[in-house]
C-alpha cells in the first residue's frame, strides 16, 4: 500500500510538473505538423502564439469552423504577426485523428488558415498544456509566459448563432496584451468535447 502511494504521489507530481499555468513559462514542445515539419515553442520566442486543441469531429468545434468564426479568427491574427497553432491530440482510432495527409485535405476544405497543425497522436504536448477539451485555447506572450488559458468564448454551446454575441476570451487576451495592456480574464475553464487520448487519459 505504501509502495502505492508512492507511485500515485510521483505521478501526480508528474503530472503538475507538465501541465501549464497562466502566469508560467509555458511548456516548450517539440511536434510534427502536417506537412512534416518539427515546430519547437522557442522558435517563436518574440512572437505571439495562440495554441488551439481541436477535433473536427466534435460539435463544439464543428460550431466554430462551420460558422467560419475560427478560420476568421486565425486570419486576422496572423495577419499581425500571431503564431496560430493547431493542435490534434486525438489518439488512432479515436474522434478526430488526422493524418497528415487528412488534415491537410480538411484544412483546404474548409479555408482555414493556420500557422500549421501539429500532430499528437500520443497526447504528449496535450499532457504537458492539460488539454481538456476542443476547443481548448492558450495564448503564449514573446516573452514564453502563458497569458491566457481555457474557453475560446462565453457561450459554452453547439450553436453558432451565438458566436455574434459572445464574448471571444481569445482576441481579448491578445488584444489587451498587444497593447501593453494586462489580461483581464487569464483564465477561464474550458468547453467542449473531451479531448480523444489514447487510453482515454
Amino acid at each position: 500500500m505504501r509502495r502505492l502511494c508512492t507511485l500515485i504521489a510521483l505521478a501526480a507530481l508528474s503530472l503538475s510538473a507538465y501541465s501549464a499555468k497562466v502566469g508560467d513559462p509555458a511548456p516548450d514542445f517539440n511536434a510534427t505538423d502536417s506537412n512534416g515539419q518539427t515546430h519547437k515553442l522557442s522558435e517563436y520566442r518574440g512572437k505571439f502564439v495562440v495554441l488551439e486543441w481541436t477535433n473536427n469531429g466534435c460539435p463544439y468545434t464543428r460550431k466554430h469552423y462551420s460558422s467560419g468564426n475560427m478560420q476568421s479568427l486565425q486570419r486576422e491574427w496572423t495577419t499581425k504577426g500571431v503564431v496560430w497553432l493547431t493542435v490534434l491530440s486525438s489518439a488512432p482510432g479515436g474522434q478526430g485523428y488526422m493524418t497528415g495527409p487528412e488534415e491537410n485535405a480538411y484544412i483546404q476544405k474548409v479555408h482555414a488558415d493556420p500557422t500549421a497543425a501539429l500532430l499528437d497522436p500520443t497526447g504528449t504536448l496535450g499532457h504537458e498544456y492539460d488539454a481538456r477539451t476542443t476547443p481548448d485555447m492558450y495564448v503564449i506572450d514573446p516573452n514564453g509566459k502563458l497569458i491566457y488559458a481555457g474557453a475560446i468564448d462565453d457561450h459554452a454551446t453547439t450553436d453558432p448563432g451565438d458566436i455574434a454575441h459572445s464574448k471571444n476570451y481569445v482576441s481579448d487576451a491578445l488584444t489587451a496584451a498587444m497593447s501593453g495592456q494586462p489580461v483581464a480574464v487569464a483564465y477561464t475553464r474550458p468547453y467542449g468535447c473531451s479531448v480523444k487520448y489514447q487510453g482515454g487519459n
